[in-house]
Protein backbone atom coordinates (compact mmCIF):
# COMPACT_ATOMS: atom_id res chain seq x y z
CA UNK A 1 0.00 0.00 0.00
CA UNK A 2 2.71 2.40 0.94
CA UNK A 3 4.53 1.85 -2.40
CA UNK A 4 1.07 2.27 -4.13
CA UNK A 5 0.73 5.79 -2.39
CA UNK A 6 4.36 6.34 -3.40
CA UNK A 7 4.61 5.99 -6.75
CA UNK A 8 1.07 7.85 -6.70
CA UNK A 9 2.28 11.06 -5.13
CA UNK A 10 4.93 10.75 -7.50
CA UNK A 11 2.76 10.33 -10.31
CA UNK A 12 1.20 13.84 -9.16
CA UNK A 13 4.25 15.35 -8.63
CA UNK A 14 5.43 14.93 -12.40
CA UNK A 15 2.36 16.04 -13.84
CA UNK A 16 2.31 19.05 -11.76
CA UNK A 17 5.49 20.02 -12.84
CA UNK A 18 4.45 19.19 -16.49
CA UNK A 19 1.42 21.09 -16.31
CA UNK A 20 3.57 23.70 -15.32
CA UNK A 21 6.28 23.37 -17.59
CA UNK A 22 4.24 22.84 -20.75
CA UNK A 23 4.32 25.09 -24.23
CA UNK A 24 2.18 27.79 -24.57
CA UNK A 25 1.95 28.48 -28.46
CA UNK A 26 1.79 32.01 -29.45
CA UNK A 27 0.72 33.72 -32.71
CA UNK A 28 2.52 37.04 -33.73
CA UNK A 29 2.70 38.50 -36.90
CA UNK A 30 6.57 39.24 -36.94
CA UNK A 31 6.04 42.59 -39.91
CA UNK A 32 5.18 45.32 -37.11
CA UNK A 33 7.83 46.80 -35.27
CA UNK A 34 8.70 47.68 -32.20
CA UNK A 35 5.96 45.66 -31.19
CA UNK A 36 6.90 41.89 -33.33
CA UNK A 37 9.79 41.88 -35.39
CA UNK A 38 12.76 39.83 -36.14
CA UNK A 39 16.54 40.00 -35.53
CA UNK A 40 19.17 39.88 -37.75
CA UNK A 41 19.29 36.07 -37.58
CA UNK A 42 15.65 35.81 -37.41
CA UNK A 43 14.51 35.55 -34.07
CA UNK A 44 11.26 37.05 -32.67
CA UNK A 45 11.48 40.07 -31.06
CA UNK A 46 9.87 43.33 -30.02
CA UNK A 47 7.39 44.64 -27.29
CA UNK A 48 4.89 41.85 -27.54
CA UNK A 49 7.18 39.21 -27.46
CA UNK A 50 8.79 40.37 -24.68
CA UNK A 51 5.48 40.68 -22.69
CA UNK A 52 4.49 37.31 -23.97
CA UNK A 53 7.87 35.58 -22.55
CA UNK A 54 7.10 37.64 -18.92
CA UNK A 55 3.64 36.38 -19.23
CA UNK A 56 4.87 32.50 -19.63
CA UNK A 57 7.11 32.94 -16.46
CA UNK A 58 4.49 34.63 -14.98
CA UNK A 59 1.79 31.07 -15.21
CA UNK A 60 4.95 29.10 -15.42
CA UNK A 61 4.31 27.97 -19.46
CA UNK A 62 6.97 27.76 -22.02
CA UNK A 63 6.23 30.07 -25.20
CA UNK A 64 6.78 28.81 -28.23
CA UNK A 65 6.18 31.68 -31.15
CA UNK A 66 4.25 30.82 -34.26
CA UNK A 67 4.33 33.17 -37.45
CA UNK A 68 1.34 34.12 -38.67
CA UNK A 69 -0.01 36.69 -41.50
CA UNK A 70 -2.43 38.68 -39.98
CA UNK A 71 -5.62 38.51 -41.54
CA UNK A 72 -5.14 34.88 -40.95
CA UNK A 73 -4.33 35.15 -36.65
CA UNK A 74 -8.08 34.51 -35.63
CA UNK A 75 -9.12 31.46 -38.23
CA UNK A 76 -5.48 29.92 -36.87
CA UNK A 77 -6.72 30.41 -33.26
CA UNK A 78 -9.85 29.39 -34.13
CA UNK A 79 -8.85 25.96 -35.86
CA UNK A 80 -6.12 25.40 -33.00
CA UNK A 81 -2.85 26.27 -34.60
CA UNK A 82 -2.00 28.23 -31.54
CA UNK A 83 -3.55 28.58 -27.87
CA UNK A 84 -3.33 32.63 -28.07
CA UNK A 85 -2.61 35.69 -29.29
CA UNK A 86 -0.17 38.07 -28.25
CA UNK A 87 0.94 40.72 -30.96
CA UNK A 88 -1.02 43.99 -30.90
CA UNK A 89 -4.54 43.06 -31.27
CA UNK A 90 -7.19 45.26 -30.21
CA UNK A 91 -10.37 44.37 -28.35
CA UNK A 92 -13.24 45.06 -30.90
CA UNK A 93 -16.31 44.44 -30.33
CA UNK A 94 -16.43 42.30 -33.78
CA UNK A 95 -13.55 40.29 -32.34
CA UNK A 96 -15.48 39.65 -29.38
CA UNK A 97 -18.20 37.79 -31.04
CA UNK A 98 -15.22 35.15 -32.44
CA UNK A 99 -12.89 34.86 -29.68
CA UNK A 100 -12.22 35.79 -26.25
CA UNK A 101 -9.94 38.74 -24.78
CA UNK A 102 -7.65 39.09 -21.86
CA UNK A 103 -7.33 41.98 -19.69
CA UNK A 104 -5.34 44.80 -22.18
CA UNK A 105 -1.63 45.07 -22.01
CA UNK A 106 -0.93 48.58 -23.54
CA UNK A 107 -3.49 51.18 -25.83
CA UNK A 108 -2.05 53.41 -27.74
CA UNK A 109 -3.38 55.41 -30.53
CA UNK A 110 -3.89 55.54 -34.46
CA UNK A 111 -3.35 58.51 -36.81
CA UNK A 112 -2.51 59.29 -40.96
CA UNK A 113 0.63 59.33 -41.92
CA UNK A 114 0.80 61.46 -44.90
CA UNK A 115 4.17 63.62 -46.63
CA UNK A 116 4.80 66.73 -44.95
CA UNK A 117 3.62 69.39 -47.52
CA UNK A 118 0.41 67.57 -47.53
CA UNK A 119 -1.96 69.76 -45.79
CA UNK A 120 -4.62 67.29 -43.72
CA UNK A 121 -7.71 69.29 -42.12
CA UNK A 122 -9.54 65.57 -42.22
CA UNK A 123 -10.36 62.92 -44.59
CA UNK A 124 -12.28 64.84 -47.10
CA UNK A 125 -9.10 66.96 -47.60
CA UNK A 126 -6.91 64.46 -49.16
CA UNK A 127 -9.63 63.28 -51.70
CA UNK A 128 -8.12 61.00 -54.31
CA UNK A 129 -4.83 60.01 -52.27
CA UNK A 130 -4.23 56.49 -52.17
CA UNK A 131 -3.58 54.96 -48.68
CA UNK A 132 -2.44 51.49 -47.46
CA UNK A 133 -3.34 49.52 -44.60
CA UNK A 134 -2.95 46.29 -42.87
CA UNK A 135 -5.51 43.92 -44.29
CA UNK A 136 -8.07 42.65 -41.38
CA UNK A 137 -6.52 45.70 -39.23
CA UNK A 138 -8.57 48.23 -36.89
CA UNK A 139 -6.30 50.56 -38.83
CA UNK A 140 -8.64 49.35 -41.99
CA UNK A 141 -11.59 49.44 -40.60
CA UNK A 142 -10.90 52.83 -39.75
CA UNK A 143 -9.74 53.70 -43.05
CA UNK A 144 -12.88 52.11 -45.00
CA UNK A 145 -15.14 53.98 -42.46
CA UNK A 146 -14.21 57.17 -42.97
CA UNK A 147 -11.82 57.94 -45.19
CA UNK A 148 -13.10 55.59 -48.14
CA UNK A 149 -16.80 57.52 -47.55
CA UNK A 150 -14.71 60.40 -48.51
CA UNK A 151 -13.52 59.46 -51.96
CA UNK A 152 -9.94 58.40 -50.57
CA UNK A 153 -8.57 54.65 -52.24
CA UNK A 154 -7.79 52.33 -49.60
CA UNK A 155 -5.62 49.69 -50.27
CA UNK A 156 -5.22 46.37 -48.03
CA UNK A 157 -2.18 44.82 -47.77
CA UNK A 158 -0.78 41.62 -46.25
CA UNK A 159 2.05 43.04 -43.81
CA UNK A 160 2.49 46.42 -42.37
CA UNK A 161 5.91 46.52 -44.05
CA UNK A 162 4.55 45.82 -47.65
CA UNK A 163 2.70 48.90 -46.81
CA UNK A 164 5.56 51.08 -46.26
CA UNK A 165 7.95 49.18 -49.20
CA UNK A 166 5.21 50.80 -51.33
CA UNK A 167 4.95 54.06 -49.98
CA UNK A 168 8.91 54.56 -49.91
CA UNK A 169 8.37 53.12 -53.82
CA UNK A 170 5.47 56.33 -54.26
CA UNK A 171 2.84 53.47 -55.35
CA UNK A 172 1.12 55.11 -51.74
CA UNK A 173 0.37 58.55 -50.66
CA UNK A 174 0.28 57.13 -47.39
CA UNK A 175 -0.74 55.10 -44.23
CA UNK A 176 -3.25 54.76 -41.40
CA UNK A 177 -1.34 52.92 -38.43
CA UNK A 178 -0.39 53.11 -34.57
CA UNK A 179 1.96 55.77 -33.82
CA UNK A 180 4.34 54.23 -32.14
CA UNK A 181 4.75 51.09 -34.60
CA UNK A 182 4.48 53.45 -37.54
CA UNK A 183 7.66 55.36 -35.66
CA UNK A 184 9.70 52.62 -35.20
CA UNK A 185 8.76 50.59 -38.57
CA UNK A 186 8.60 53.66 -41.01
CA UNK A 187 8.90 57.21 -39.44
CA UNK A 188 12.59 56.71 -37.93
CA UNK A 189 14.28 54.77 -41.06
CA UNK A 190 15.25 55.68 -44.09
CA UNK A 191 13.26 57.01 -46.54
CA UNK A 192 10.44 57.89 -43.82
CA UNK A 193 11.63 61.64 -43.31
CA UNK A 194 9.69 63.34 -45.77
CA UNK A 195 6.43 61.69 -43.98
CA UNK A 196 4.81 62.54 -40.41
CA UNK A 197 1.57 62.09 -38.32
CA UNK A 198 -1.44 64.24 -39.24
CA UNK A 199 -4.45 65.22 -37.52
CA UNK A 200 -6.18 63.94 -33.77
CA UNK A 201 -5.06 61.08 -32.21
CA UNK A 202 -7.66 57.95 -33.01
CA UNK A 203 -9.30 56.53 -30.26
CA UNK A 204 -12.11 55.55 -31.63
CA UNK A 205 -13.88 52.65 -30.00
CA UNK A 206 -15.93 51.34 -32.63
CA UNK A 207 -12.92 51.11 -34.88
CA UNK A 208 -10.34 50.90 -32.47
CA UNK A 209 -11.86 49.17 -29.56
CA UNK A 210 -10.41 49.54 -26.03
CA UNK A 211 -6.47 48.58 -26.28
CA UNK A 212 -4.81 45.39 -27.23
CA UNK A 213 -5.55 42.00 -25.13
CA UNK A 214 -4.30 38.53 -25.68
CA UNK A 215 -7.03 36.61 -28.03
CA UNK A 216 -8.05 32.97 -26.86
CA UNK A 217 -10.50 30.90 -27.86
CA UNK A 218 -14.04 31.18 -26.11
CA UNK A 219 -14.40 28.39 -23.41
CA UNK A 220 -10.93 28.97 -21.90
CA UNK A 221 -12.32 30.52 -19.18
CA UNK A 222 -9.32 29.56 -16.85
CA UNK A 223 -6.70 30.45 -18.96
CA UNK A 224 -8.08 33.49 -19.56
CA UNK A 225 -8.40 34.43 -15.89
CA UNK A 226 -4.61 33.32 -15.08
CA UNK A 227 -3.07 35.33 -18.38
CA UNK A 228 -5.20 38.63 -17.13
CA UNK A 229 -3.97 37.90 -13.56
CA UNK A 230 -0.21 37.62 -14.77
CA UNK A 231 -0.62 40.77 -16.86
CA UNK A 232 -1.77 42.38 -13.39
CA UNK A 233 0.90 40.83 -11.71
CA UNK A 234 3.97 42.07 -14.19
CA UNK A 235 2.43 45.35 -13.75
CA UNK A 236 3.06 45.26 -10.11
CA UNK A 237 6.12 43.54 -9.94
CA UNK A 238 8.14 45.84 -12.29
CA UNK A 239 8.54 43.48 -14.91
CA UNK A 240 6.44 45.50 -17.50
CA UNK A 241 8.31 48.87 -16.93
CA UNK A 242 11.12 47.32 -17.36
CA UNK A 243 9.91 45.92 -21.05
CA UNK A 244 7.90 48.97 -21.32
CA UNK A 245 10.87 51.16 -21.17
CA UNK A 246 13.33 49.35 -23.15
CA UNK A 247 10.97 50.30 -26.29
CA UNK A 248 9.45 53.27 -25.15
CA UNK A 249 9.68 56.61 -23.44
CA UNK A 250 6.33 56.47 -21.89
CA UNK A 251 4.24 53.82 -20.50
CA UNK A 252 2.04 52.65 -23.10
CA UNK A 253 -0.43 51.10 -21.04
CA UNK A 254 -2.70 53.78 -21.55
CA UNK A 255 -6.14 55.02 -21.37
Amino acid sequence: MKKLLLAAAISALCASAFAQGKDLKVAIDPTYEPFTFKTVDGKPTGFDVDIANALCEQIKRNCVFVEQAWDGMIPGLMAKKYDVIISSMSITEERLKQVDFSEKYYNTPSRVVLKKDVKYTGPASIKGKKIGVLKASTQEKYALGELKTKGVEVVSYDAQDQVYLDIKAGRLDGTVADILEVGGGFLGKPGGEAYELKGDELYIPKYFGTGAGVALRKGQADLKKEISAAIKAIRGNGKYKTINDKYFKFDVYGK
